[in-house]
């Protein structure tokens, strides 16, 4: 991964100020059908290379072949959806409003400038996209940080979109984010952070813009979510069935390394060591290997984390919580797989179950984001109401029940005003890309979605005239036929 310097970053800003050459340049100048038919070659040409993609997300970041194929399509879709919405919703140019009395609007959105995008290792191409392509569409220019782990994929794409956008549309920076990213912001020529990662860093970032009131921001940060089980679950036994599946999917998808992974499971305290025990067996259960390998026809489900330096963190985690009173419940937990010398190089490392996960406990308050499963006993809710109401995050909650109604709905109404879903007996999830997914607090601003994202990366902008009797509407009949913006998206 080529390492740019300070330098070399700020040709690639002064690339992206002359391509958007104060919203006359040729990309925001382009009608949006022109930039619709523009990303819709780029995605094809990047159909092709989604092979070597899924292998380079296997090798590089350790996602299994399944999840990498299923990171790939997904994004496809996700552009694909986002290119429908535009073309069939009337927030985009679809013609003259008469319902305003004597005045004629027309709404459309444009572009905000300069759009500095931030993604994360760990879906490096979706979350990436959910941001970049709605931001090219609304005729943005981007200058994309290609994250330090997980960059590679990014590095097959750029033939792809030199072939598709105009010069400049869409620069790329590598290396080191400490050292190239701050001159950007403070050139103060920024006018859009799109990041999604740490909330330090995006706090960093943010302070060095000179003009941070005008700097629009779209952030998906950190988050603890919960999963809460209430009594009624341990009644009858086909309930455990259904929950320790969702349990194992929140907690250990991709390694636990999602910011929707939960993160913390509240269990009632007279039900807490059966539900551990059950959690551990599932987990014991899991295939641990390479990305690429199968074992009955699956790819393995636990794989290697992407550095040193993550597995070091669960270690501190788990040995944090053993010392003030946690067990390591399943067998191996917390074990890294790797012999002889390697075994220090090693990042494959089998999930540690801990029980009982008291306050003091660091992973009780902080992300692990990894494969680390804190189980913590509630002797009420509200325990877990004061957990919530005081906590940093506010992402998504998970509760799991089978009859408990007002227990339920009192956690809703609750849960209403901390966090930005709510999600009744399943786990967290950014999915379907067409509901809003959103954050409080520490965890995001702005929304994603297939809508919201075009709303977060344009400004609706709208052309009026009075039809009063003078020649107006015959001047718009004429000058609609000249004009990029007054064309319709389809």
């Amino acid at each position: 991964m080529p390492q740019m310097t300070k330098e070399q970053a700020l040709q690639a800003l002064n690339s992206a100020v002359q391509a958007w050459n104060g919203g006359s340049g040729t990309w925001p100048q382009m009608s949006l059908a022109e930039r619709i038919e523009a990303i819709k070659k780029f995605m094809s040409e990047l159909k092709h290379k989604r092979e070597a993609i899924v292998t380079i997300l296997m090798y590089e970041i350790g996602k299994n072949r399944s999840d990498a194929e299923s990171e790939f399509d997904r994004t496809v879709q996700f552009c694909d959806k986002t290119i429908e919405y535009i073309q069939n919703s009337n927030e985009f140019g679809s013609g003259w409003d008469a319902s305003n009395g004597s005045t004629r609007l027309f709404l459309s959105r444009a572009a905000i400038g300069i759009v500095l995008c931030l993604g994360p290792f760990n879906y490096p191409l979706n979350e990436t996209y959910a941001t970049l392509i709605p931001a090219l569409l609304m005729g943005n220019v981007v200058i994309l940080k290609i994250p330090t782990v997980g960059g590679l994929a990014h590095l097959l794409t750029m033939e792809a979109f030199a072939k598709a956008l105009p010069p400049g549309t869409i620069n790329f920076v590598s290396g080191s984010g400490r050292l190239t990213m701050p001159p950007l912001m403070e050139s103060g020529k920024i006018d859009s952070l799109a990041f999604i990662g740490g909330s330090n860093a995006a706090d960093k970032l943010i302070k060095g813009h000179p003009a941070p009131h005008r700097l629009k921001l779209f952030l998906q940060l950190e988050a603890k979510n919960m999963g809460v089980y209430l009594p009624d679950l341990f009644n009858e036994h086909n309930n455990m069935e259904r929950v320790m599946k969702e349990a194992v999917a929140g907690t250990l998808s991709y390694n636990g390394q999602r910011c929707t992974a939960l993160k913390l499971l509240f269990v009632p305290k007279d039900h807490s060591k059966q539900f551990a025990d059950m959690l551990a067996r599932e987990v014991e259960g899991l295939s641990v290997g390479l990305p690429w390998e199968t074992k009955n026809s699956k790819y393995s489900q636990i794989t290697p984390l992407p550095n040193v330096a993550r597995v070091n963190y669960m270690k501190e985690l788990i040995e944090d919580a053993v010392q003030k009173g946690a067990k390591i419940v399943n067998k191996n937990g917390g074990l890294v797989v790797g012999g002889g010398n390697a075994g220090e190089q090693s990042t494959l490392m089998i999930p540690a179950v801990l029980y009982p996960v008291t306050p003091e406990m660091k992973v009780y308050e902080e992300e692990q984001f990894g494969p680390v499963i804190p189980i913590a006993p509630y002797a009420t809710l509200d325990d877990v109401l004061r957990y919530s109401r005081e906590g940093k995050y506010g992402q998504q909650v998970s509760i799991f029940t089978s009859s408990e109604h007002e227990a339920t709905a009192q956690l809703i109404d609750r849960f209403s005003t901390v966090f930005g879903k709510i999600n009744i007996n399943s786990q967290c999830s950014r999915s379907p890309d067409s509901a809003p997914f959103s954050g409080r607090r520490s965890s995001a601003m702005g929304v994603m979605s297939v809508a919201n994202a075009l709303h977060e990366f344009s400004i609706p902008t709208v052309v009026s005239y009075k039809d009063d009797g003078t020649n107006n509407e015959e001047l718009i009949k004429g000058v609609a036929p000249h004009s990029k913006f007054l064309q319709s998206a389809s």
